[in-house]
């Protein structure tokens, strides 16, 4: 029986914002940018249980909103750490035993939706590690430390990488036992880094992170599209 566990990082402080509540609890339309992840991922029938990893500042109060929205399939809410590794592996100490599969997704990123999680999931089953990522649009160029441009990259085989991203409990814990000290922006990384392929599924251009404040107004815009769909 496949068992997933969703681990929903939710302990960045969201500095670069400067908002007077953690980010993670920022309402978008009326909503906190964290339940509208928590809700897809326990309305999905191939998530077994979810564990959210918050910080000292902001658990009581998140604990209080997943009350509040009535989220289900809430296994704990636990502590994270120092860096973004810290708080997985925190997350990784709470799951049950018979997990097989670890999806792992930031709480930054509100807009995931069943088709993603169902598409993600499925080749991580098949795969043993999946992500989503959307073809980039813009031109890339890499610039050297005089601020020039050193190379100009293929845009036809970059992608932009999302969350969430699935992988086997085993295979996930031993990239993290051999390479957790290593400096990464995200958990796929450290899969990469043990030499196993991870493969890719096409995510969504809405599955934006909110990271500055130009992202807040995209997100708003976001959510009162979904909710304009809903009701017609």
């Amino acid at each position: 029986m496949m068992q997933v566990t969703a681990i929903v990082l939710a302990a960045g402080k969201g500095e670069r914002l400067e908002l007077k509540v953690s980010k993670p609890l920022f309402k978008i339309n009326h909503q906190p940018i964290l339940i509208y992840s928590l809700k897809a991922l326990s309305d999905h029938p191939l998530i077994a249980d979810i564990i959210v990893v918050a910080n000292a500042s902001n658990r009581v109060k998140i604990i209080a909103q997943i009350k509040k929205a009535r989220i289900g399939k809430i296994k704990a809410v636990v502590l994270g750490g120092r860096r973004r590794q810290d708080s997985v592996i925190n997350g990784l100490k709470a799951i049950s035993s018979k997990a097989r599969f670890v999806l792992i997704h930031d709480a930054a990123r509100p807009f995931i939706n069943k088709k993603i999680l169902s598409l993600v999931i499925n080749k991580a089953v098949a795969c043993g590690a999946a992500i989503p990522g959307v073809p980039v649009k813009a031109t890339i160029k890499e610039v050297g430390s005089k601020v020039v441009v050193a190379k100009t990259l293929d845009r036809s085989r970059l992608w932009e990488i999302q969350t969430p991203q699935v992988f086997s409990k085993d295979l996930l814990l031993k990239a993290y036992k051999k390479f957790g000290n290593s400096v990464v922006t995200d958990d796929a990384s450290l899969v990469e880094k043990s030499g196993r392929r991870v493969a890719v599924v096409m995510g969504s251009y809405h599955n934006i992170k909110i990271t500055t404040a130009e992202d807040l107004v995209l997100a708003e815009a976001i959510a009162k599209q979904k909710l304009k769909k809903c009701l017609i």
